[in-house]
């Protein structure tokens, strides 16, 4: 391998440890090596194997090079263009995810209309593969047929793509259904900071799930017999504890009531699913869902997932940062109502059709047309709240939108210990925005949005916020090592250019 070669892989592998805030010496205490040897390999001075960097990549949860392609990619933004024209927001990656894990309930065939095509779903379809899953996308790869085994491989699971996303966590509640004991590896995903499972365990608990951690895996058994003999009150309002209460209430026999439960929407699709498969849920939408199981499903099945209200929060926040036009067709408008109510307090200038009903039949949806605005600073901090609240998730766009409006903004992320952190990753780009703490930042506006070369952040809606502040900013910015963004986003990049951004998608090793 060419001296260059050891120094861009060096730089790369410095760049994502440094995005992970850890110091040399706790990476090569993940690696079992020494601190002067990983110095050595981050400047270049010592010959690195592929099967190395493939370990750095999984300790650092960064994708360093994958074999098979020339490396990891990248994004070369010329910024400063106005976006125009009409863009469909793609169908929800969430309540995707969700309905793959759901599928594992079905001894038939489910279908699932309009999947994203994403790293997340793509990760959990390998590990479905492994455990004798057959899967298969149709009608010229928009759709994906799931066919189940009559028996799960599970020691054949796929450990590497399991540990890549935390939505393996949601297999917990379809497997205690069908067998006595299973493992899993420890989820993965972003890197958000500290989030416990234990929510997930209070909830399972009550359907005989029984889990000790031992060296990176779950150990799961299940007692038989065993059955939820009250309510169940959720400890925390999640979208993923939720999920698991319901998929493991879905083949109990008899009535189960969760309590505290999200009504968010990909919860809501997942609801909507389950009715497809002969399980009565009542309660949808609100915080106490009733689900009437049925011991054994076996009905073939054809379900529409809805769209995706972050990634719809995310093209607004496009058009908003780049002082354009843009129609954004297919908006769950029940998901977005707040996060609008907040922006026409600020002065975004916007129209929205009637509304429409989406493919799942349930979730209504409108187009909305954002048309360049002059935005002051809200006078209320922007944070999170359960549904009907603002979504945690659009939370770090409001970043960037509040940086391009007149006075100071405060955003409070209380749910996530690090994500505030990355938004300062604005300020290589011109931002100006104070962290008070690692939950609190306050951002000053409006901004000179200037180009810049940087790594991408390990956490999702941090790395878009990043890309759409590149986009309105003049000159060539480049965003390295995207995968993070592919993971949520489908071909983000390519739709993005069709409304008139100049994004190029690069690899340089």
């Amino acid at each position: 391998m060419a001296d260059d070669y050891l120094v861009r892989i060096g730089k790369l592998i410095r760049d994502a440890r440094q995005h992970r805030g850890w110091t040399q010496s706790q990476l090569a205490d993940a690696l079992g090596t020494s601190q002067s040897a990983v110095n050595r390999i981050e400047r270049g001075n010592q010959n690195i194997s592929l099967e190395m960097i493939a370990r750095i990549g999984e300790a650092l949860d960064s994708e360093i090079v994958s074999l098979g392609y020339a490396g990891p990619m990248h994004l070369r933004v010329v910024g400063g263009r106005r976006l125009s024209g009409a863009i469909d927001v793609k169908t929800s990656k969430n309540a995707c995810v969700a309905l793959l894990c759901a599928s594992l309930l079905n001894k038939g065939r489910t279908v699932l209309r309009r999947v994203a095509r994403i790293e997340e779903v793509y990760r959990l379809l390998e590990v479905l593969n492994s455990i004798g899953v057959r899967t298969r996308w149709i009608n010229e790869g928009v759709d994906l047929e799931i066919v189940p085994p009559a028996r799960l491989d599970m020691d054949a699971m796929d450990a590497d793509a399991a540990r890549r996303t935390r939505s393996i966590i949601m297999f917990l509640g379809p497997l205690l259904h069908r067998m006595d004991q299973f493992r899993l590896p420890y989820a993965g995903g972003c890197d958000l900071g500290t989030r416990t499972i234990e929510p997930h365990m209070i909830a399972l608990r009550r359907f005989g799930l029984d889990i000790t951690a031992t060296e990176g895996i779950y150990h799961a058994k299940v007692e038989a017999g065993v059955s939820p003999g009250r309510p169940i009150v959720l400890t925390e309002r999640g979208d993923t504890v939720t999920e698991n209460a319901l998929l493991a209430a879905a083949r109990h026999d008899g009535a189960t009531v969760i309590r505290n439960a999200s009504s968010n929407y990909m919860v809501q699709d997942l609801c909507f699913f389950l009715e497809a498969l002969g399980v009565r849920v009542e309660g949808i939408g609100t915080t106490t869902l009733t689900v009437h199981g049925v011991p054994n499903i076996d009905v073939d099945v054809d379900y529409s997932p809805s769209e995706d209200p972050v990634e719809a929060m995310s093209l607004v926040a496009a058009a908003v940062v780049t002082e354009s036009e843009l129609t954004i067709r297919r908006v769950p408008i029940e998901f977005m109502e707040i996060e609008l109510a907040v922006l026409e307090e600020m002065g975004l200038d916007h129209d929205r059709s009637a509304e429409y009903t989406a493919d799942n039949g349930r979730t209504r949806l409108v187009d909305l047309t954002v048309r360049p605005s002059k935005l002051e600073a809200p006078i209320d901090k922007i944070h999170p709240m359960p549904f009907p609240g603002l979504n945690i998730d659009n939370v770090p766009f409001f970043a960037a939108i509040a940086a391009s409006a007149q006075g100071q903004t405060l955003i409070h992320d209380w749910v996530y210990d690090n994500r505030a952190i990355y938004l300062t990753d604005l300020n290589r780009l011109g931002g100006r925005l104070q962290l008070l703490d690692p939950h609190r930042v306050l951002v000053e506006g409006p901004t000179r949005w200037r180009a810049a070369e940087m790594m991408c952040p390990p956490a999702l809606r941090p790395a878009v916020v990043v890309l759409l502040a590149m986009m309105a900013a003049e000159g060539t910015s480049v965003l390295r090592n995207v995968y993070v963004i592919n993971r949520g986003y489908e071909e983000l990049a390519e739709r993005l250019n069709s409304v008139g951004a100049q994004i190029e998608i690069f690899r340089d090793i």
